[in-house]
């Protein structure tokens, strides 16, 4: 059990990003006298899930260790939550302010807040230039349309994952499902499938079948959720029926990715990789029958309609999806709320070696 540093006062957690199982608490103490320009958030609190997982993971494919740096050969892996502006030598940001968005794993983060409107802003640290803009922005809860206090735990645990799976579905809408007659999600228990399951059982009238693949242990879980047509086991992927499928995998599972294309073979008419919940049987490079798998990266799909859209466009249907998904997702998930430095450990190291429970969300603050 990693010690906590004597300075409580600030404290960050971070990972051994050669080895994601090895991780400490080190002493961050907030700075006596913050930079023109620049504004101090308190961390208050943030969800842990697998997706933040995924973001170890894939943290050096992806840049995610880039947006909150640590010390050489370690990572504070991001997480998305709830903070308040305790210091601001910005005339543009208020003490007091609450705000939305990517933070360390920290009891506090520095920003240089810029592109300030009345939604929020974003963070122009120089460390950040060039990263993507969906996790520079800051939201000011006081201006979010979809914001509502009595669901902020809902909003942590799932926002962020839900953006992903409005994006992942107008993705595959956009074109045309690729001629597919069932949409195949693994790790189907997952936050990010669950968002993309409702959205595509909400609108595929008879078009398509949701299918989603699981563990024993979860599929009743899953087969309650409601959301998809039918749910399968990892070890009865042979004996899905043969026709046109497009496959979003959640789960980054070698076995699982060749079990499935060798299935369907030229049936497989997209392969579309996007999370990584099963981390340690990562698949290896290798040619794969039917369509390649290929990466899906939400901020390009989020900057294509963006532009079509218009950003209040954009913000005005994801906010009326996510109201409606809020509705569905209160009832299957309960929250699970842990305070301090053990509860951060025990819940990262639980979620990282797969023994989260399907039905809980954690929410987490390294305040005492």
């Amino acid at each position: 059990m990693p010690s906590m540093p004597g300075n409580a006062d600030g404290v960050d957690f971070v990972v051994d990003r050669s080895d994601l199982r090895r991780v400490e608490f080190v002493a961050a103490p907030p700075p006596a006298d913050l930079e023109a320009g620049r504004a101090l958030l308190r961390v208050d609190a943030f969800a842990f899930t697998a997706n933040n997982v995924t973001y170890a993971v894939a943290g050096d494919m992806l840049s995610y260790w880039s947006f909150f740096p640590a010390r050489a050969g370690w990572g504070r892996v991001p997480v998305w939550g709830f903070g308040d502006v305790i210091g601001s030598r910005h005339s543009g940001v208020a003490e007091g302010a609450r705000l939305f968005g990517y933070l360390p794993m920290s009891t506090h983060l520095v920003v240089q807040p810029d592109g300030i409107g009345r939604r929020g802003f974003v963070d122009a640290a120089a460390h950040r230039a060039g990263l993507p803009p969906i996790y520079n922005h800051y939201t000011l809860v006081a201006n979010d349309p979809g914001y509502q206090p009595q669901h902020e735990d809902q909003q942590m645990l799932f926002r962020p994952q839900f953006m992903t799976a409005f994006l992942l579905d107008d993705f595959l809408a956009d074109g045309d499902f690729f001629g597919a007659r069932a949409v195949i999600l693994s790790s189907a228990s997952s936050k990010t499938a669950i968002g993309l399951a409702f959205l595509l059982s909400k609108a595929r009238g008879a078009a398509y079948q949701v299918v989603g693949l699981t563990s024993p242990s979860n599929r009743s879980f899953v087969e309650q959720l409601g959301c998809y047509d039918r749910v399968c086991t990892y070890d009865q992927i042979n004996a899905l029926p043969r026709q046109p499928v497009a496959f979003v995998d959640m789960a980054g599972d070698a076995k699982v990715i060749r079990t499935l294309h060798h299935h369907f073979r030229d049936d497989m008419k997209h392969s579309c990789m996007v999370g990584l919940t099963h981390w340690e049987q990562r698949a290896p490079a290798e040619e794969l029958p039917g369509a390649p798998p290929t990466r899906f990266f939400a901020p390009t799909q989020l900057q294509k309609r963006t532009q079509e859209w218009g950003a209040e466009g954009f913000q005005q249907r994801y906010a009326s999806a996510w109201r409606q998904f809020l509705e569905f997702i209160c009832a299957p998930i309960r929250v699970v709320h842990g305070r301090g430095p053990d509860a951060v450990e025990r819940v990262y190291i639980d979620t990282l070696e797969g023994r989260a429970k399907p039905n809980e969300g954690h929410i987490l603050t390294l305040w005492p």
